[in-house]
């Protein structure tokens, strides 16, 4: 098995996702287990400390698949920011969840639509709210 990359995490991030989860009914969301479990190896620091190429919540990233040259980009958000422009992903959702404080230039897997994964690294985080400085969003 690979071995997962490094995680940070900003500390009110981790504060807001806990008790979140500490909110829902246990089996409230496939990948419960999962996230906490994400939340409990991260490194987890003050905001300001967060590295500007960090996935935090409510960044912005673009994708690169990696089998072709195509390109997406999605917002990481809470479950209650989720509409249906398809333009965001739940922290809720499995590749939500693993999406959560990793780095520019990190790769994860993709489920496709009909089975499947894909291979997709993360190009560039372009839009992270530590580093414009919205620190208590």
């Amino acid at each position: 098995m690979k071995t997962r990359p490094k995680i940070i995490i900003s500390a009110l991030d981790a504060e807001r996702l806990e008790s979140l989860i500490d909110s829902l009914p246990s089996n409230a969301f496939p990948g419960k287990d999962e996230l906490e479990a994400e939340l409990m190896r991260a490194e987890v620091v003050d905001p300001i400390d967060v590295p500007p190429t960090v996935v935090t919540m409510n960044s912005t990233v673009r994708f690169k698949v990696e089998s072709s040259s195509e390109e997406f980009e999605l917002t990481l958000v809470y479950p209650k920011d989720i509409d249906a422009s398809g333009s965001k992903i739940s922290i809720l959702a499995p590749v939500g969840s693993a999406l959560l404080g990793l780095s520019q230039g990190d790769e994860i897997e993709w489920p496709k639509p009909g089975g499947g994964v894909l291979r997709v690294r993360i190009v560039e985080v372009t839009y992270q709210p530590e580093r414009a400085g919205e620190y208590h969003r």
